[in-house]
């Protein structure tokens, strides 16, 4: 048996706005696969957790530009603050990711730490020859949640609801992977 790939995938994203309006967006999870579904193809919430949020569960199923979706669960570690939060991850990705947050003049800037093991085992086989194509789907998926995010940003700054026809985030590259 192939032992699990490790990953360490580092992100910085800049956006305009304050730290509070990225925090909703990012604490709004039953929202990711409306403003992020590029990557968020469906999530279900387990459990809300401690009035913090820490200990909500939710199942993720998600996506990159190559032709395969992986399953996991979250389960917020460290509650959502102005200075970031961390969960945990487990499934086809098990490990742990971290936001951290900085306002920066009229921008907020956002870093995102992954250390994750692949569990799925068509990523698992075949790490040793395709990883640096796995970190550049991670980077992918990472550049279409900054411009998703951006587009968010802007549409609540704005007061316009989502759905009266704002302009749309890019969805996923192979759309028949969206669980109907």
């Amino acid at each position: 048996m192939v032992s699990a790939p490790s990953y360490r995938l580092r992100t910085v994203w800049r956006a305009r706005g304050a730290i509070h309006e990225a925090m909703a967006v990012l604490d709004d999870v039953d929202a990711l696969p409306r403003w992020w579904p590029s990557v968020y193809l469906s999530v279900r919430r387990l459990a809300d957790g401690e009035p913090d949020g820490v200990g909500r569960r939710i199942e993720l199923h998600t996506t990159g530009w190559l032709p395969y979706s992986l399953s996991w669960i979250s389960t917020l570690t460290e509650p959502v603050t102005e200075r970031g939060f961390a969960f945990t991850a487990e499934g086809d990705f098990n490990g742990t990711g971290r936001w951290f947050f900085r306002q920066d003049g009229p921008d907020v800037v956002l870093a995102f730490d992954w250390r994750i093991s692949v569990d799925k085992p068509v990523v698992r086989r075949f790490s040793w020859l395709f990883r640096p194509l796995f970190a550049a789907n991670h980077r992918w998926a990472m550049a279409r949640g900054l411009e998703s995010l951006r587009l968010e940003l802007a549409t609540r700054r704005a007061g316009v609801q989502p759905d009266a026809g704002a302009t749309e985030p890019p969805g996923p590259t192979f759309r028949l992977l969206r669980r109907r």
